[in-house]
């Protein structure tokens, strides 16, 4: 029997067959093939018994948060506690784009800033639309559901950026739990346990742990800068180049002129130094 594993809770997988859920433990031989089945997972069991038997091949997966097969990545970025990180936001961009998934941004919480800042949010939302990102605000649900239809989707971001808000928002039965932010910390509390895909009349959706920190441990730099879309429009002198220390670049050029965003370059920069 096929299904596709929506729940992982320590040692146990709840896979969603046709008809029913099934509570299945791994094999063994998993283990010993290094093989992990992670949440969106489609897979055979031993229905009798209750193991999975084979982990069907994937399409991408994401090692944090840990999930397979995703169609979309929706990103929520809070604009204000905690503060909007836009080092954080590239990071999850060029991970997602690594790993062929179409990324959705979802700035939160633009009710907790001032007019000032509120232009300042609007002009970056502009920009990573005219890169050719989906940008939302997390008020605006209908359209999300429109953009989700269809999909199996994973929601990551900051934690307390306000995912389980939104994910309340969607579908208010889900009554999810949260936090307030710790001020003392400048960071949420983790409110979510175990990854899990929520079955909605149109999608799945993952809420998973929330996480503060993601790296390129698995990722070349070539991969980083091809991840940048932005720049793929400017031809440089040098078909290698990677935009850092080249003369005649011209996307050094375009940074200058204004035309790439300056927070976006000298993250590029930050990401590609160690690799």
């Amino acid at each position: 029997m096929q299904g596709k594993i929506i729940k992982i809770v320590s040692n146990l997988y709840t896979v969603e067959t046709k008809d029913k859920k099934i509570e299945c433990r791994a094999r063994g031989k998993f283990r010993n093939d290094k093989v992990t089945p992670l949440v969106g997972d489609l897979c055979t069991i031993d229905e009798e018994n209750a193991y999975i038997l084979e982990i069907l091949p994937r399409k991408n997966f994401l090692t944090r948060p840990m999930i397979a097969n995703v169609d979309v990545a929706l990103i929520v970025a809070s604009v204000k506690k905690p503060d909007l990180s836009l080092n954080l936001l590239d990071k999850m961009l060029s991970v997602i784009e690594t790993s062929k998934i179409k990324p959705v941004i979802c700035f939160s919480k633009l009710d907790l800033v001032t007019k000032q800042e509120q232009k300042a949010i609007k002009k970056l939302m502009k920009y990573y639309k005219s890169i050719g990102y989906t940008v939302i605000t997390n008020e605006n649900a209908r359209k999300l559901n429109k953009i989700l239809k269809n999909k199996i989707v994973v929601i990551t971001g900051q934690t307390g950026a306000g995912k389980s808000t939104l994910l309340n928002k969607i579908d208010k039965s889900l009554n999810l739990k949260t936090d307030e932010i710790s001020e003392s910390l400048g960071r949420g509390k983790h409110t979510t346990r175990h990854v899990e895909l929520f079955s909605f009349k149109k999608f799945f959706i993952a809420d998973t742990p929330g996480f503060s920190s993601i790296d390129f441990h698995e990722i070349s730099k070539e991969e980083i800068r091809n991840s940048f879309r932005e720049f793929k429009k400017y031809v440089c002198p040098f078909k290698d180049c990677m935009h850092a220390k080249e003369k005649e670049c011209s996307v050094k050029k375009a940074v200058e002129q204004k035309e790439i965003l300056q927070s976006r370059y000298e993250n590029y920069l930050d990401f590609i130094k160690n690799k």
